[in-house]
């Protein structure tokens, strides 16, 4: 870096204490230094001070190009904090960063936990549901909330999704002379005065073996909402196991129903597009996106196959679960980048039939599934045979 206008600085409770003779420097020659109004009191900007604008914005910084410039940020500013969008936006040589120990270090330090097992999410701005893949017998979890009142919140969520033996250590002003760190079942809750800054360290002994999410695809229908359209739980382990997901890779699951195989995908790392023409289907997709905390890596799109598709940026792999026509196929294949992985289900003789042309034209694997299970028979038991599924899997 070659004298570089921006100095992104990390801060934490104990203020200039805290910070490296470099970050002093910076400070002592910054013209403008940015900050929420906490931030420019711990470094007593004084009259260089400028505080964040609401809702927040990058811009101002943006408009200091060339300017000594300051931003101060809590903790590691890479963590969930400004550092990452204003490098987006800047050259390398235009910035410097200097981070502190993040609320992540500071907590699992007093907790004698080591960080590198520990899970840490964000949710002063995510829903809870991104806790499901996370919590577990064992299992470890920091996380950031918005307010002392959001611990409340996630004390009740917890207890609601059967979480309610999770011990939540909730540390207040955490490296500071105020901290505080206080510790209580999630379902004897009953704290009242909890105050930003806040951080809740989730550690779950105490849990019941079995408790918690299943990390392979193939969760039990009862874990979405659904109105029957829903691929069931051992097709879609095929299914899944077939389109074979990847972190970051996007998924168009057309003809949705509830957005199963789209929220399994997503557990798995990726992004997913779920398309179905029903108004009341969406409504049960959106449920299932907002259950597992899922937007925005998952959206649902009302509408039509292939007509919704047109304006979609494409995918890495699709799923055709229902609505399959030539025309779709036909048009997939104009649309679609090559080497991109298709999966479809039949269960009609006339889709069928589509799929043993499309493995005769394109090659790829084609099963035949016939899947039953034991049902009572009067006195005894017996065979209940679902459907035989047809599943073609191959490439564009």
């Amino acid at each position: 870096m070659s004298d570089p206008w921006l100095s992104i600085l990390g801060l934490g409770e104990d203020g200039l204490d805290g910070l490296s003779l470099a970050s002093r420097r910076a400070l002592e020659t910054a013209e403008v230094i940015f900050g929420g109004p906490r931030h420019l009191d711990l470094v007593a900007a004084g009259g260089r001070g400028r505080a964040w604008p609401v809702p927040f914005e990058i811009a101002p910084v943006l408009d200091c190009r060339g300017r000594a410039t300051v931003v101060l940020a809590s903790g590691d500013p890479f963590w969930f904090g400004a550092g990452s969008m204003l490098a987006e936006r800047l050259a390398p040589g235009e910035w410097q960063a200097f981070p502190v120990p993040g609320v992540v270090s500071l907590l699992c330090a007093r907790l004698s936990w080591r960080v590198e097992e520990t899970a840490a999410l964000g949710l002063h701005a995510a829903p809870f549901g991104r806790l499901l893949p996370v919590l577990g017998r064992g299992q470890r979890a920091v996380v950031t909330l918005r307010d002392g009142a959001a611990v409340a919140d996630l004390a009740g969520w917890l207890v609601a999704n059967g979480f309610g033996a999770v011990r939540m250590a909730v540390a207040e002003r955490l490296g500071g002379p105020a901290e505080m760190l206080r510790s209580i079942a999630a379902e004897d809750y009953d704290f009242t005065d909890v105050s930003a800054l806040v951080a809740v360290a989730l550690d779950g002994a105490d849990l019941a073996s079995g408790t918690g999410l299943s990390q392979v695809p193939g969760r039990p229908e009862s874990a979405f909402a659904h109105d029957g359209q829903i691929t069931k739980s051992p097709m879609r382990a095929l299914t899944l196991a077939a389109l074979a997901p990847r972190r970051g890779e996007l998924l168009w699951d057309i003809g949705g129903g509830s957005g199963s195989v789209s929220v399994e995908w997503c557990l798995a790392g990726g992004r997913a597009i779920t398309i179905e023409p029903r108004a009341d289907r969406i409504e049960n997709i959106q449920k299932n996106i907002d259950t597992y905390g899922l937007s925005p890596r998952m959206r649902a799109v009302q509408g039509t196959a292939p007509a919704a598709l047109a304006d979609l940026p494409l995918p890495e792999a699709v799923f055709i679960g229902g609505g399959g026509s030539q025309a779709l196929y036909d048009r997939l294949w104009e649309w679609l980048a090559p080497g991109t992985r298709i999966v479809a289900n039949a269960v009609t003789l006339e889709s069928e039939t589509l799929l043993t042309q499309l493995h005769a034209r394109h090659g790829g694997q084609l099963l035949r599934i016939d899947i039953a299970q034991a049902e009572p028979l009067g006195r005894m038991r017996g065979w209940s045979a679902s459907r035989p599924q047809l599943q073609w899997s191959g490439q564009r």
